[in-house]
């Protein structure tokens, strides 16, 4: 049963990457429950913004917080570096797919889920199960 278990898991190796992945993962279900909490409800999508400050700052943390305890150490450097990725990205993908300029909102992503992670990257090495 452990080789069966063995050769299913997938996992990355790199701790920024897999901060990243998770970050993705995260950023999905945060954006799935403000889909259907703007189908279910009146609400306007103009009125979601800071939502979706809320949904990246979380996406953030749990970004970090892997990448902390994958790491092992110096988890807000892990940490930062993976929210800095994570914000560039975003911003590239609004850019290529929207078309979006740079905006003072963008450099506020960037900080907000930069400190985001950085902190969940300081948790993460400290909750970093020692086998």
């Amino acid at each position: 049963m452990h080789m069966i278990r063995r050769v299913l898991s997938f996992r990355i190796a790199n701790p920024i990457l897999s901060g990243l992945y998770y970050s993705f993962f995260w950023m999905m279900v945060g954006a799935l429950i403000l889909s259907l909490l703007l189908w279910s409800s009146g609400m306007q999508e103009q009125s979601l913004s800071r939502l979706i400050y809320v949904v990246h700052a979380i996406a953030a943390l749990f970004g970090g917080m892997v990448a902390g305890k994958r790491s092992g150490r110096k988890g807000w450097y892990n940490g930062g570096l993976t929210g800095i990725l994570y914000g560039l990205l975003i911003m590239v993908i609004g850019f290529l797919a929207l078309d979006t300029s740079l905006r003072m909102g963008d450099l506020l992503l960037l900080g907000t889920v930069f400190a985001s992670a950085a902190i969940g990257g300081m948790l993460g090495v400290n909750v970093r199960n020692n086998y």
